[in-house]
């Protein structure tokens, strides 16, 4: 197996002239690229680091993300991609809970400085640490089993966990990818899914490692990814559902030339029918392709092509079949596969499971079973292996392709002084698939707390997608099991009647 050293050492040898990274402004062929992610890993060690040691980015999609997210782990270190959307005290655990020892950022650190041993700001200080560096080889040191990245995502026990993925993981998957939505060097690769998000840090390697074109999008905006795609000729793509609607819509008000398009894919949340038909009559050229995965598993399972979508058909609500090199399986509690059509549980095996739970061998326990992820989503295959989701055995939300556990939320809910009981779970939304939604019962001196006092609360805490769209405040207990666990199941129920499923 391949270390993140080698996609780039291809390229090296087929296209070291042509160009590798388009960054506003900013080209850099493949000699460059690598040049550039050489001096990184220089740079880095000539601070101290030493192999293993984590580096973390904080930053909107740019040719530094693609440097760091490739250089850093070719070179020995960990990359600890940081989701722009967390609040300070989300970005603040997961540095100080990985020990990270440098931060790279486009934005004020703020109080994260004091969580880490050194900041980098991109712009002049970034690029004057390169200019004096000393290069470092790429890929001395390492092999299939180093630890590459630690890629924060919620947690139950309402602290997020750092997923580690290996080399051998990430590279495996990109390869499943790969032999799924070929590529080649002619393609350019429109790079809008944040790059805090292993999904799209997996198209990062499959763009260097068949020497195409990436044209990164800072902050996501409809009109200005149209606009890259018509003047660079994108030729595929890989977004969020909402993402994709927002697209869609302005292209067919203001059209522009998008005719080179040939892939878009989707994932982290279902996506409307109706946003297909739009994507499509906006995208003519265009073949959809939904994918379905989690940061656990480096992070693509399934694969759906738009040929194999009926719209108006049961299929078009699976999320597809095993993409090539993964095993995923329905299974009962007894861990034995279910027939056909019976609900069961996900579990997926392959070598791009991750290793487990950073500091959490309990969590890693929990999940991996004989080298398997159990994924706590609840569904069934059909007779042709296609997956259909139904629910979700963990207590989770997905809103905008985010996770959201409900953990995380309650834990703020309950620091609010008026707070009594609170139970967060999520209902269905037309824009977000899903949104989070609370149901609160106050304390008596609270009684007339208002739900506006407590929303703005959670947002000093919480990442905004994280936050309850609507609170339900409520002056009787909430519904409790024998045990006295609340039943979010009842609370859920008048939000999903009339839903042919629990999760959206």
């Amino acid at each position: 197996m391949l270390t993140f050293a080698d996609p780039l050492r291809r390229a090296l040898q087929t296209a070291a002239d042509r160009p590798a990274v388009i960054d506003g402004e900013r080209r850099f062929t493949y000699a460059e690229f690598n040049q550039r992610c050489e001096r990184l890993a220089g740079a880095l060690y000539g601070l101290g680091l030493k192999a293993g040691d984590r580096v973390a980015i904080l930053s909107a999609n740019n040719h530094v993300y693609l440097e760091t997210y490739v250089g850093v782990p070719a070179s020995g270190l960990v990359v600890v991609p940081l989701n722009t959307r967390h609040a300070e005290p989300e970005l603040r655990y997961a540095l100080e809970d990985s020990s990270t020892a440098v931060l790279i950022t486009d934005r004020d650190p703020g109080g994260l400085e004091s969580a880490v041993g050194r900041v980098i700001r991109i712009g002049t200080q970034y690029e004057q640490l390169l200019t004096t560096a000393t290069p470092r080889a790429l890929g001395q040191g390492i092999n299939e089993e180093t630890l590459a990245g630690l890629f924060y995502t919620g947690g139950t026990t309402g602290k997020s966990k750092g997923v580690m993925l290996t080399h051998r993981n990430l590279i495996a998957n990109t390869y499943h990818w790969l032999t799924s939505a070929p590529q080649d060097a002619e393609d350019v690769a429109l790079v809008m899914a944040p790059l805090f998000h292993a999904a799209g840090s997996n198209g990062v390697l499959a763009s260097i490692w068949t020497a195409g074109v990436q044209v990164t999008l800072g902050a996501f905006d409809p009109r200005a990814a149209l606009e890259l795609v018509q003047r660079h000729c994108v030729t595929l793509t890989l977004g969020v559902p909402t993402m994709l609607s927002a697209m869609a819509e302005e292209q067919i008000a203001n059209p522009r030339k998008v005719d080179t398009v040939r892939v878009i894919a989707h994932g982290g949340s279902p996506i409307a029918t109706e946003v297909v038909r739009r994507t499509v009559m906006a995208f003519p050229t265009a073949e959809m392709v939904h994918v379905y995965g989690a940061t656990e598993l480096s992070p693509l399972t399934t694969v759906l092509r738009h040929e194999e979508r009926w719209l108006d058909s049961e299929r078009a609500r699976s999320c597809g079949q095993s993409i090539v090199g993964s095993d995923i399986r329905i299974l009962g509690p007894n861990g034995k596969e279910v027939r056909r059509r019976e609900v069961g549980e996900a579990v997926v095996r392959g070598p791009h499971v991750m290793r487990g739970y950073w500091n959490k061998p309990e969590q890693t326990a929990s999940v991996l079973v004989d080298g398997a992820y159990w994924t706590g989503d609840l569904g069934y295959m059909d007779e042709e292996g296609f997956v259909y989701l139904v629910d979700r055995s963990k207590d989770m939300i997905v809103s905008g392709g985010e996770n959201v556990y409900c953990t995380e939320v309650e834990e703020v809910l309950y620091k609010h002084p008026a707070v009594l009981e609170a139970a967060a779970f999520g209902v269905p939304d037309e824009k977000w698939g899903e949104a989070v939604y609370a149901v609160v019962v106050p304390r008596t001196e609270h009684y007339n707390v208002d739900p506006v006092d407590i929303i703005g609360f959670c947002k000093e805490y919480i990442a905004g997608y994280k936050v309850p769209k609507g609170i339900d405040i409520r002056h009787e207990p909430l519904p409790k099991s024998g045990p006295g666990k609340i039943l979010k199941r009842e609370l859920r129920a008048p939000f999903w009647e009339g839903k042919d499923r629990s999760v959206n």
